[in-house]
């Protein structure tokens, strides 16, 4: 495993979509508007603010454009949110949006199930977008779900990953995200993935994105930034999920992942002690606990005070220690 050396890497904060759609209970837009503000001082290179999905669709987000008109916009920030479809582009465009994030699955099944669309009614439409969003000069970054498997149809074919990413390319969007949208990736999978991927495309800003369903999610993490992966999705306190993968956890913790990073060496350029206080009101706002653990039990050079009776002990143990010398003399 190799040390990161100060090399930088770009956080991308998606609680505020990809968590709160999951919440059941809908989160007050001040409460939104707060928590994007407060994010946004801490580091991040990209916060996906929200999702212009119908509000019968996702009515947990059925504040979209409030929360990204009143929101404060920090420089160097990019907010982004989902865009489904033309409809869901040009609410974005009305709301200022820096970046279209649009999504479809490499799984025919699950884009079916999550969508109601084939593939290709999806990339239909998809095209739609992306081409408004040039007329409008708004970049474009593209979410392929179920890259590293679909928990209906088991393992998804490399080449038809690769076919997905060349015609998405042809439009010339700005990015990729390869997302392992239910847990279901491992670490020499997601290397040989992620270096393919680059490989395709080196011009391309690529994004990885991880859930720990089944705890991998910090190595993935590893394994495709030593791919060479330099943009990573992360949701604040590991909330989220997918509804289409029974026992799937929500995303990588951000603070989880920022730990384990700066203390690789990498550079993320994130305030950590923000990020475990940020938590914190975000358990608050969801009211109930997060899967994220260094929320609770703080960086690893974390102090904590002695037990209680600690100078009675020490004192204890240097009379016993002056006693076995005496006793030791000749």
């Amino acid at each position: 495993m190799k040390t990161g050396h100060g090399t930088r890497l770009y956080i991308n904060e998606v609680a505020t979509r990809d968590g709160f759609q999951m919440e059941s209970r809908f989160i007050p837009t001040d409460d939104k508007v707060a928590l994007v503000d407060r994010l946004g001082t801490l580091g991040y290179a990209k916060i996906e603010v929200t999702s212009f999905t119908s509000a019968k669709a996702i009515p947990a987000l059925r504040d979209g454009e409030e929360v990204m008109h009143r929101i404060a916009r920090r420089p160097g920030v990019v907010y982004t949110a989902l865009v489904p479809n033309l409809r869901g582009a040009q609410r974005a465009l009305e709301s200022r949006i820096d970046e279209f994030n649009i999504v479809m699955s490499v799984s025919e099944t699950h884009n079916l199930a999550n969508l109601r669309m084939t593939r290709e009614q999806s990339f239909a439409q998809l095209a739609g977008v992306i081409a408004l969003a040039k007329q409008a000069g708004v970049p474009v970054n593209v979410s392929l779900s179920c890259v590293f498997g679909c928990p209906m149809e088991g393992e998804v074919a490399g080449d038809g990953v690769r076919g997905w990413i060349d015609r998405f390319a042809a439009l010339e969007v700005q990015g990729v995200t390869l997302c392992d949208t239910t847990g279901m990736a491992h670490p020499t999978q997601v290397q040989a993935i992620c270096e393919s991927a680059i490989a395709m495309c080196p011009s391309m800003d690529w994004t990885a994105h991880f859930h720990n369903t089944r705890g991998m999610g910090l190595v993935n993490t590893v394994a495709a930034v030593e791919a060479g992966i330099r943009r990573l999705d992360m949701s604040l306190g590991g909330i989220g999920g997918c509804p289409y993968a029974p026992g799937a956890t929500g995303n990588v913790a951000t603070e989880d992942v920022v730990h384990m990073l700066q203390c690789m060496g990498y550079d993320t350029g994130m305030d950590l002690d923000g990020l475990i206080a940020a938590a914190a009101e975000l358990q608050s706002l969801v009211r109930h606990d997060l899967p994220g653990q260094v929320s609770r039990a703080g960086h690893r050079l974390t102090r904590h005070a002695p037990p209680a009776d600690f100078n009675d002990t020490v004192a204890r143990a240097r009379a016993r220690e002056l006693q076995r010398q005496m006793e030791a003399r000749p």
